[in-house]
């Protein structure tokens, strides 16, 4: 078994290197697919970050209706908590509402002179799911003593259609370019195959079993699978580095925080790791198959 690991590791390097050029593209092309399987991968990953700290972040103000007391304004609170998807309902009272309304403007005596009475008591309340917002609001807009409600829904709704496109997509490509790499990393595996048809039919006529021809042409598409994810793992690496510096030196896209690609790199070498090993083997049992039953 140690001889022919031996002999099947240098077959498979040797084929590999024997068609350099055809080599070379399937490698080229299976870095390619999966650099931009990983793109797409990596900005759904973003987007659904970018979503969870809005949902953190993201605010519903409730005003309370005017000619309530602060006594019954407070007692708001357990109807407001006892809607579904609300995660928490903090009361803020005018009083409260003038002073932090105030401390924004502390130079203008204007605003420093104002009557508290002219704000009304409300309630910010933070959602569970960003998804289920709008239902949100309208439930709390139901809540008796509710006078007006405000939210920025048209925000949250722009970041989860970018997320649940940039998915879909994501899956469409990972789909399609997996099957291209698929067909290529065959094609090439097909061409060392049928320059060698007549020592497999030889090897045949011998008495050699199916396993002992197909496993070099396996460990073939092993390392030329796991030489295209090493390469785009690092390539990928440089791309995604370089991305998070141009957007952190923008001035308009500084409010977005991309995810460090320290706290990703396991997931994404793990993943271009399987799919680079199941396109290479994938690719090499689907070319060599026809040649065993010939």
């Amino acid at each position: 078994m140690k001889h022919n690991f031996r002999y099947f590791f240098h077959e498979g390097i040797s084929n590999m290197f024997s068609h350099g050029f055809m080599s070379f593209a399937a490698v080229g092309i299976t870095v390619a697919c999966l650099i931009i399987m990983g793109t797409f991968t990596l900005v759904a990953v973003n987007a659904n970050e970018l979503l969870r700290e809005l949902e953190q972040e993201n605010e519903i103000v409730a005003y309370v209706d005017e000619n309530y007391t602060d006594s019954e304004a407070r007692a708001l609170e357990a109807k407001l908590k006892a809607v579904p998807n609300v995660a928490s309902a903090t009361y803020i009272s005018r009083n409260e509402a003038m002073v932090a309304f105030k401390a924004q403007y502390p130079d203008d005596a204007l605003f420093q002179t104002l009557d508290p009475q002219i704000l009304r008591d409300r309630y910010v309340i933070k959602v569970k799911d960003l998804e289920q917002q709008s239902q949100t609001v309208r439930q709390v807009k139901e809540v008796t003593g509710v006078a007006e409600i405000s939210a920025y829904e048209e925000i949250a709704g722009g970041f989860i259609t970018v997320r649940n496109v940039a998915t879909v997509i994501c899956v469409a490509l990972i789909a399609i370019l997996f099957v291209v790499s698929v067909f290529i990393v065959s094609n090439t595996i097909k061409v060392t195959s049928f320059d060698r048809r007549v020592e497999i039919a030889i090897m045949r006529m011998v008495g050699a079993t199916n396993g002992f021809i197909r496993w070099p042409f396996v460990y073939e598409g092993f390392f030329m699978g796991l030489l295209s994810a090493l390469i785009a793992f690092f390539l990928q690496w440089g791309l995604y580095a370089a991305m998070v510096k141009g957007v952190s030196s923008n001035d308009t896209l500084q409010l977005i925080n991309m995810v460090s690609f320290g706290e990703i790199w396991q997931p994404v070498a793990i993943t271009f790791a399987a799919a680079g090993l199941l396109i290479g083997v994938g690719g090499s049992l689907s070319a060599i198959r026809k040649f065993l039953h010939v």
